[in-house]
C-alpha cells in the first residue's frame, strides 16, 4: 500500500500529515501528487470529501520551498482559486497546516470585508493566495495586484465556477496570467462546460479520475420522502426529533427560504442558523463555528456553501428543496460521510420536484430509496401548528424605521432589496440564480413630500397636467404615462 513516504515529500511536510496523524494518501492523493511535484499541468476529478485540496496543496508547497526566493511586492507564487469565501478560508488553512515549518506566506482576497488590509498585505507580495474570482479582480484593476509572476494556479471546484457564472471572470484572470505556468483543475464533476474551458487552460494535462464523474459516496445512506411543499417545514421539525440527527446540514434554494428554515427551527426549540450571501462575513462565520462547536443542531444554507463547509461530524444532510442542477446533489450530500465515515442525506421531494429527482438519478445513475414518514393526517396537524407560528413570529419581527442592519452596515443588500448600497458581496455577486436574490419582502414605497403647512403635494411632471412625462405627448392619460 502506498504511504506518502513513497510520494516523494519533504520532511517538514511528512512530519505535519504525522502530526495531523494522516498515515495513508487516498487515491486522489496518491495519484495526483506526483506529477504535480513534476510540474505537470493536471484534470483531476474525485468525489467531495476524498482530499483534493493536499492532492494539490502538498506538491504546491514543495515546489514553492525548492525554489524560493521572495515574492515581488504586489506579486503571488501561487494563485488558487476558489467559488466561495468559506472555502477561501478553509484552503488557506490547510496551507498553513501542511507548510507549518516552511516559512511561507499564505493570505485569502475575498469579498464581505475591507479592501484595504488585504491591499497591504498584497503590498508587501505573498508566496501562496487564496482568492475568490471577483475580490481578485478588484484587485487587478485597482493595480494592487499583479498576476504577472505567478508560477502555479489552481481552479478549485471548477464546475462550481462554471455554475456560479464565473466564466468570464475566470478568462479575464487566465488572460493576465503568465503563459509558462503549471494549471490544475480539481472538480468532482465533469460536465461538457468544464471540458472545454479546461482545454483551453491547461496544457497537455495529466487527467486523473479516481471516481466516476457524479458519484455519490458509497457510505451515504439516500434516501427520499415524497411531502407536501407547504408540510416540508413541519416535516423537517419532526425528524429534527431524533437524537441521532445531531450535526445537520439543510440545504434550500433561496436566501429568504434559509432564513425562514432557520426562525422555524428556533421556535421548534431546535438551535440552528442560517448562511447565505446576503449575510455579512462575520454573521457568516459565527454561524459556521457555532456549528463547528455543536452550539448548534442545524445550519441553513444556499448552495453557494455546498462547497464550502467542511466540517468533521455532519451525521446528517437535508435537501428541503431539491436543487435545480443535479450535480448540486452530489457536492451537498458530499458534506457528510467525510473521511471514511458514514453518513445519510435526507431529501424532501415535492410533487412539482419530481423531475428534478428524476434528473439527479439519471445523473448519479442510481436509484434513492423511498422513505417512510407519518400519516398525511398527523403531519398536516404539525403543518398548521408549524405556519401559526411562522405567523407569530412574523409579527414579532421588529419594523426596520431607517436603521440598517448588520448586513447593510458591511454593504450588502438585505433579502428583497434591489438597490442595496455599498459593494457587493462575492456571495451576491455570484450566488445562484437570480430569484434567490430577489426573493423577500416587498420594498417601502417613498415617504410623499409635504408642503410647509404639512398637506401633501405631487410635482407636476413635464409634458401638461394629464401627467404626460418625458416621452409622452401632453394628450396621453395618467395611466398610459404609469404604464409607460
Amino acid at each position: 500500500m502506498t504511504s506518502f513516504n513513497d510520494l516523494g515529500l519533504s520532511q517538514p511536510l511528512l512530519n505535519a500529515l504525522t502530526a495531523g496523524k494522516y498515515t495513508q494518501p487516498t487515491p486522489i492523493q496518491a495519484q495526483a501528487i506526483p506529477p504535480v511535484l513534476a510540474g505537470r499541468d493536471l484534470l483531476g476529478i474525485a468525489q467531495t470529501g476524498t482530499g483534493k485540496t493536499a492532492a494539490f496543496a502538498l506538491p504546491i508547497l514543495q515546489r514553492l520551498v525548492d525554489t524560493r526566493h521572495r515574492p515581488a511586492p504586489k506579486t503571488c507564487r501561487a494563485l488558487i482559486l476558489s467559488p466561495t469565501r468559506e472555502l477561501a478560508a478553509q484552503i488557506a488553512d490547510k496551507f498553513r497546516t501542511y507548510g507549518r515549518e516552511m516559512g511561507l506566506s499564505i493570505t485569502t482576497v475575498f469579498g464581505g470585508v475591507g479592501m484595504h488590509p488585504q491591499i497591504q498585505t498584497l503590498g508587501r507580495g505573498v508566496d501562496i493566495l487564496v482568492a475568490t474570482p471577483g475580490r481578485l479582480i478588484d484587485h487587478m484593476d485597482r493595480r494592487t495586484l499583479s498576476l504577472a509572476n505567478v508560477e502555479t494556479v489552481v481552479l478549485d471546484e471548477a464546475d462550481q465556477m462554471l455554475d456560479l457564472g464565473f466564466v468570464h471572470a475566470i478568462r479575464k484572470i487566465s488572460a493576465a496570467l503568465p503563459k509558462q505556468r503549471q494549471s490544475l483543475f480539481f472538480s468532482a464533476t465533469m460536465p461538457a462546460s468544464i471540458g472545454q474551458l479546461a482545454a483551453g487552460f491547461l496544457r497537455e494535462p495529466i487527467r486523473v479520475e479516481v471516481t466516476p464523474a457524479a458519484t455519490t459516496v458509497e457510505r451515504i445512506d439516500q434516501s427520499v420522502i415524497f411531502v407536501e411543499a407547504d408540510r416540508k417545514r413541519a416535516l423537517l421539525a419532526e425528524i429534527m426529533l431524533d437524537p441521532a440527527m445531531e450535526r445537520t446540514l439543510v440545504f434550500t434554494r433561496t436566501k429568504h427560504g434559509a432564513d425562514r428554515v432557520a426562525r422555524h427551527l428556533e421556535n421548534s426549540k431546535v438551535p440552528a442558523a442560517a448562511i447565505h450571501g446576503n449575510k455579512s462575513q462575520s454573521q457568516r462565520e459565527r454561524a459556521l463555528a457555532d456549528f463547528k462547536a455543536g452550539r448548534i443542531r442545524v445550519l441553513v444554507a444556499t448552495d453557494i456553501a455546498a462547497r464550502g463547509i467542511d466540517v468533521t461530524g455532519v451525521s446528517h444532510v437535508v435537501n428541503f428543496e431539491l436543487p435545480n442542477v443535479p450535480e448540486s446533489y452530489v457536492h451537498r450530500i458530499g458534506r457528510t460521510a467525510r473521511a471514511g465515515k458514514d453518513g445519510a442525506a435526507i431529501s424532501f421531494c415535492a410533487q412539482d420536484e419530481r423531475g428534478l429527482l428524476r434528473d439527479i438519478e439519471r445523473v448519479t445513475r442510481q436509484r434513492i430509496a423511498t422513505s417512510d414518514r407519518r400519516s398525511d393526517e398527523a403531519l398536516a396537524a404539525a403543518s398548521a401548528v408549524a405556519n401559526q407560528n411562522d405567523r407569530q413570529d412574523s409579527r414579532e419581527q421588529p419594523r426596520s424605521h431607517g436603521h440598517r442592519n448588520e448586513g447593510q452596515r458591511q454593504g450588502q443588500r438585505p433579502n428583497g432589496s434591489r438597490n442595496g448600497g455599498g459593494h457587493r458581496s462575492e456571495g451576491q455577486r455570484h450566488e445562484g440564480p437570480r430569484h434567490e436574490a430577489q426573493d423577500g419582502q416587498r420594498q417601502d414605497r417613498p415617504q410623499q413630500a409635504h408642503k410647509p403647512g404639512g398637506r401633501p403635494f405631487h410635482k407636476k411632471k413635464p409634458g401638461g397636467h394629464n401627467g404626460g412625462g418625458r416621452g409622452f405627448g401632453g394628450g396621453q392619460n395618467r395611466s398610459q404615462a404609469r404604464a409607460g
